[in-house]
């Protein structure tokens, strides 16, 4: 088994490789935000869909944009509102007069990187129509269905600041978002290198360095790391603690949680942890590749309770608090 985990490692190191050059491409055009970065690449790993938080101007549709140059991606950016349409989204049946017949009128959903920018902007029918492409990786319009091409990923973004013509987002559809990064400001010298970099004659350009297909092969790749029965046991330890936290000596928390995560969450913990052991060039997962990953995974599954509201206990308080009860293996 040892002989085994060492050649699995040695492979893993070599089909990584490709991971640094993405980095330095992106690293060309966006200043900091590598915790953004890095969980952009394990949701692209992880074939999951991701959902950015953070104020406007931090660089969310550059990072996406960028990245569907380098890896020679289609990439479609939808600006969500109160007017748009499911047939905005996914297409419509055109009358054609000539032919006497419909034809269909593909939407901008057919891409391989959505950008839906300002996502809890749009209604209740929006959210439905793009869930179908989320969850079943297909788009139905009139009679016929349409197959995604993969990969077929969607970065959803919304701020948090401002709350007016908003619609929040339904819980099902949240909990298919594989990951939830929020992300914050730059520091006073990455804002100054940005300042320097983003000039307005030459502005900075990535290049291609990858194709679709080398993702698709990573993918298979990252679905081989391997990870111990321990590891399991301490995610689902994890799981379950936001669930029944009494049962895991975490009785002060148990009346501020409402709802604990969801099933999901154990599959998308353990897919995301093998994906940032891939990043790391390691062949099998660690405890601090789950623990690095559970904030992102678990921060909109575990939903408060009024009482948690009232006294500003938020859903990131409580997974740390799980984080520092759960023994590690």
């Amino acid at each position: 088994m040892h002989e085994d985990i060492q050649a699995l490692n040695e492979k893993i190191k070599k089909e990584s490789q490709f991971i640094k050059d993405i980095t330095n491409e992106i690293e060309k055009v966006i200043v900091g935000q590598k915790n953004m970065v890095e969980r952009l690449l394990i949701a692209l790993l992880s074939d999951g869909h991701l959902l950015l938080e953070g104020v406007p101007g931090l660089a969310k549709t550059l990072a996406i944009s960028t990245l569907s140059t380098i890896i020679k991606t289609k990439f479609q950016r939808i600006q969500f509102t109160p007017d748009l349409l499911p047939a905005d989204l996914v297409g419509t049946l055109i009358y054609n007069q000539q032919e006497a017949c419909f034809t269909t009128k593909k939407g901008p959903i057919f891409s391989n990187l959505i950008l839906a920018d300002e996502i809890n902007r749009a209604p209740a029918k929006v959210q439905s129509a793009l869930l179908e492409c989320m969850q079943e990786r297909q788009v139905t319009i009139g009679e016929n269905t349409f197959k995604m091409d993969e990969p077929f990923m969607v970065l959803a973004t919304q701020n948090p600041i401002e709350q007016h013509g908003t619609y929040p987002l339904p819980e099902a559809q949240v909990d298919r978002f594989m990951l939830k990064v929020v992300i914050g400001y730059p520091n006073k010298e990455e804002e100054k290198k940005i300042m320097e970099l983003h000039s307005p004659i030459n502005p900075p350009v990535a290049s291609p360095c990858i194709d679709p297909e080398a993702i698709l092969k990573a993918r298979k790749v990252v679905r081989e790391v391997y990870v111990d029965e321990k590891i399991e046991n301490y995610i689902l330890d994890i799981i379950f603690a936001t669930r029944y936290p009494e049962k895991y000596g975490l009785e002060e928390i148990k009346d501020l949680v409402s709802y604990g995560a969801s099933p999901r969450a154990s599959l998308y913990m353990k897919t995301t942890s093998c994906a940032h052991a891939f990043l790391m060039g390691r062949g099998y997962v660690t405890p601090e590749d789950v623990r690095a990953m559970a904030m992102d995974v678990l921060r909109h599954r575990v939903i408060v309770s009024y009482e948690a509201e009232a006294e500003e206990v938020s859903s990131e308080d409580i997974i740390r608090r799980i984080l520092g009860k759960i023994e590690v293996p």
